[in-house]
């Protein structure tokens, strides 16, 4: 949508500008706010997540809602992988727990594609759960 806020940084993407735009997801998805979060993401967003497909902000809020209402004391780790123009790869791990108070970290790949306004298009994440002791956590 040509008339949507930019969201900087925009595309194409420097080094510099790739491990801000990664920065800045990682802090949006961290804040465990799905509205927050879904303002980076153009109105028709498409994304795909572990076997589920997500289209558009209002899909996002309530898949975001549903995912941070399971994973209690959710924190991310997102990492630069790659980057090329307009699009970015990253590595990530999560931990969070169950309503059975189990740890897990969830590992994976996303790869993002943006539209000239700085705002994700497309999303497209692999994702593994890794059943973990809360000794283990590496993310506080």
């Amino acid at each position: 949508m040509k008339n949507e806020q930019k969201r900087y940084p925009l595309p194409p993407f420097t080094m510099e500008t790739a491990l801000e735009k990664v920065q800045k997801a990682e802090d949006a998805w961290n804040s465990k706010d799905p509205v927050k979060v879904a303002q980076a993401y153009t109105a028709d967003s498409e994304w795909r997540n572990r076997t589920q497909f997500i289209n558009g902000r209002e899909e996002i809020v309530e898949f975001l809602t549903q995912k941070w209402e399971k994973e209690k004391n959710y924190k991310l780790k997102k990492e630069l992988w790659g980057f090329r123009e307009n699009r970015i790869a990253v590595k990530f791990e999560y931990e969070f727990q169950d309503a059975e108070n189990q740890w897990y970290r969830a590992y994976g790949n996303e790869l993002w594609e943006f539209d000239e306004n700085g705002l994700m298009q497309k999303r497209f994440a692999s994702i593994n759960d890794l059943m973990i002791d809360e000794k283990d956590r590496t993310l506080t």
